[in-house]
């Protein structure tokens, strides 16, 4: 019991932690998130399920009323905290970081993201890596279609059409580095909004350096020198063993270019696109 008690103010103490720089600006949606983190612990705390407890959930409860005598707890040693398995990267498409910082701390809007980065390069926190924020959506990706629970969503101050300035790649660059030693987040696993959500989101957007991204580890990018996939290649496969949803096959097929030949902006594959896309696949399956 001593050592669930200490597990349990650990995450506390891990959960608040980053509450305690924050401005005072923001001293209100502090004490939110300070009163919202301490009652999911309070929920950890909980005594584990008992027959009384399933049977006044409705759960079947054969024998004598309020009682399972097919049913026990036996608590394992073995547990820690979920971790992050995907890095989201989005951009605000909002005029300035104020309006974006204001619009993830009303409650109103149901959005949310773990980081921001905004021009200058100033990296903001707003929740701590193991909770669940509200970026992803409906997005999915290969067979994960819970994105939010997967993943760290990091905001690019951005409004989708201007470039990124260099602190702010420069300092994104150091983020990513971090979450991908913190979590072994795999090199393929840092992917944009856009390609987990093909037709609805285009973020981060085409001026986005993900060449960039990828010379330094995060995310897949293919070879200078490229070869002609064979006849029997079948595109759809292709994106889909990389991860896109192809069930709407032009969008995906959009997404895919958005994020590696923003120069293309059809559908229609082209001979490069087709090498550009057999390339990766290769990379992927010898993963």
């Amino acid at each position: 019991m001593l050592k669930t008690v200490h597990f349990v103010y650990a995450i506390i103490s891990l959960l608040l932690l980053g509450a305690c720089a924050s401005k005072k600006k923001f001293a209100e949606t502090n004490k939110i998130y300070e009163k919202q983190v301490e009652q999911l612990a309070e929920v950890i705390k909980q005594p584990l399920p008992t027959p009384q407890h399933m049977a006044s959930a409705g759960l079947p409860s054969p024998g004598v009323e309020g009682q399972r005598k097919d049913f026990e707890w036996v608590g394992t040693v073995n547990f820690n905290m979920r971790k992050p398995n995907f890095v989201i990267l989005h951009h605000t498409a909002q005029d300035s970081i104020q309006q974006t910082l204001r619009t993830f701390t009303l409650e109103r809007t149901q959005v949310s993201a773990h980081y921001i980065i905004d021009k200058e390069g100033k990296v903001y926190q707003l929740l701590n890596d193991y909770l669940r924020a509200w970026h992803a959506g409906n997005g999915r990706w290969g067979s994960v279609t819970d994105m939010n629970s997967a993943s760290i969503g990091i905001e690019m101050d951005n409004n989708g059409v201007e470039p990124y300035t260099e602190p702010q790649i420069n300092n994104l660059l150091v983020l990513l580095d971090t979450l991908k030693a913190n979590y072994k987040i795999p090199s393929e696993n840092f992917i944009g909004h856009g390609d987990i959500a093909p037709g609805r989101k285009v973020d981060p957007g085409i001026n986005f350096p993900w060449k960039r991204l990828a010379e330094k580890g995060f995310g897949l990018w293919y070879d200078d020198v490229l070869q002609a996939p064979p006849t029997t290649f079948n595109p759809l496969d292709g994106l889909r063993i990389l991860g896109y949803d192809t069930r709407n096959a032009s969008a995906a097929i959009l997404a895919f270019k958005r994020h590696f030949i923003p120069e293309e902006t059809t559908e229609e594959w082209t001979p490069f696109a087709l090498s550009v896309l057999y390339n990766l696949y290769i990379k992927k399956t010898t993963l």
